[in-house]
């Protein structure tokens, strides 16, 4: 993958998973299933106000579930520079994120805006080949759980697979052209487990 003419290898996800999220230490696996956070795992905040987030329902059982099968998890969301959150407060959702859910395998969050063109802002499906790269798997070998359409146009575009979790936002339209649509987390993972396999 390139970003900006720029070839992005291996040493530049792990810098982009310390600065932008974090990287846990991982073990190889050949499948992985990728979350996106607000919506998904977590209810919405638009704050560092960490006390702010609920987890979803289910949401800690579908990664246990997921991790006792031997997949890797990853989380891959896109949020707006201008809400503002500092990498100091990044870091505190993240830690509660593990507090609420679980700790997953790597969390990779994108802070452009919409208008500037980052290929990792989704749809753009850069997230997706840094999550895998980072996660020692392919693409290919990831099933993308998200609740919005453009969760499922990343990982279509990084030739990886989807499962939609409709949440308050997710709209009719999204619902109708979602290929996969799970009634909860639980369902979701079950059906990612089958698709990763």
């Amino acid at each position: 993958m390139t970003a900006d003419g720029v070839t992005v290898g291996f040493g530049w996800v792990r810098a982009l998973a310390k600065g932008a999220g974090r990287a846990r230490p991982w073990r190889r696996s050949s499948r992985a299933i990728l979350f996106d956070r607000e919506g998904t795992l977590v209810t919405r905040s638009l704050t560092g106000d960490t006390q702010r987030l609920v987890p979803m329902p289910g949401a800690a059982d579908a990664i246990a579930r997921a991790h006792a099968a031997g997949v890797a998890v990853g989380v891959v969301t896109s949020q707006r520079g201008e809400r503002g959150l500092t990498a100091e407060e990044t870091a505190q959702v993240n830690a509660r994120l593990d507090e609420l859910v679980g700790p997953v395998d790597v969390v990779l969050e994108c802070t452009h805006d919409s208008g500037e063109d980052c290929p990792c802002r989704v749809p753009a499906p850069g997230l997706i080949y840094l999550a895998a790269a980072a996660l020692g798997t392919r693409p290919e070998r990831c099933v993308v759980v998200g609740d919005s359409g453009v969760d499922l146009e990343a990982a279509r575009a990084a030739g990886a697979r989807s499962v939609l979790v409709p949440s308050s936002r997710t709209t009719p339209e999204e619902i109708e052209a979602a290929p996969v649509v799970a009634s909860s987390l639980e369902e979701a993972v079950e059906i990612a487990l089958r698709k990763a396999a």
